[in-house]
């Protein structure tokens, strides 16, 4: 029960220093944030922990101030970065309370089996459609039998298209607006991709389940 006191008590202090301080560490980023990488990165970090101020705003900051290279990898990591830190902490305080809630219901148990069969695709594939919450994602994952280590490489590998597009949209506002509407084509059509293979997976998944054990 400490564990779980403390998990919660350094979550939600985090949380507090976020909506707090939110905006203030957005025009610090804003204004000082090439002063020093180190700290940027870390803020990027806190604020992708707790997107009070949507994620896709600071990450277009970043690339605004650092250009979209070194902007998207900044904006990256720290995504990264809070989705690692989110789902230790939660496995380690609450994936007991939450294999007991999951197994005390079929539906989604069989749902979570199937999640932890194909657990890096799903969390690869998911990572890529930036529309999905991203703390779902953590906390779910944290709370089934997914591996550390396949999370974490399928979760980071997958944000990578969304962050560079963030970054990448903050650097070409500052620099040259008229190429927003060929990146909005370019990731249009990448989603478009994203989408068939996640349909033609999913079809894989099915007939995978459907199939008669040997």
């Amino acid at each position: 029960m400490y564990r779980k006191i403390f998990v919660f008590l350094f979550l939600a202090s985090l949380a507090g220093t976020v909506f707090l301080y939110g905006e203030a560490i957005a025009v610090w980023i804003d204004e000082h944030g090439t002063e020093s990488i180190v700290l940027t990165a870390a803020l990027a970090t806190l604020m992708s922990l707790f997107p009070i101020i949507p994620y896709p705003i600071i990450g277009g900051i970043l690339g605004a101030i650092y250009g979209s290279f070194l902007g998207s990898f900044i904006t990256w990591f720290g995504s990264a970065m809070a989705s690692i830190i989110m789902f230790v902490f939660v496995r380690f305080g609450y994936q007991d309370w939450g294999l007991t809630i999951i197994g005390k219901y079929d539906a989604i148990s069989k749902v979570t089996m199937l999640f932890e069969r194909n657990a890096f695709m799903t969390i690869f594939l998911t990572r890529l459609i930036p529309i999905v919450p991203s703390i779902i994602v953590n906390i779910y994952s944290a709370l089934s039998r997914v591996g550390f280590w396949a999370y974490t490489v399928a979760s980071s590998v997958g944000k990578i298209p969304s962050m560079i597009l963030f970054a990448t949209v903050g650097s070409t506002i500052v620099n040259n607006p008229a190429d927003l509407f060929y990146i909005g084509l370019f990731y249009g059509s990448f989603m478009l991709i994203v989408y068939g293979c996640f349909r033609l997976w999913n079809r894989y998944v099915v007939k995978e389940k459907s199939q008669p054990a040997k």
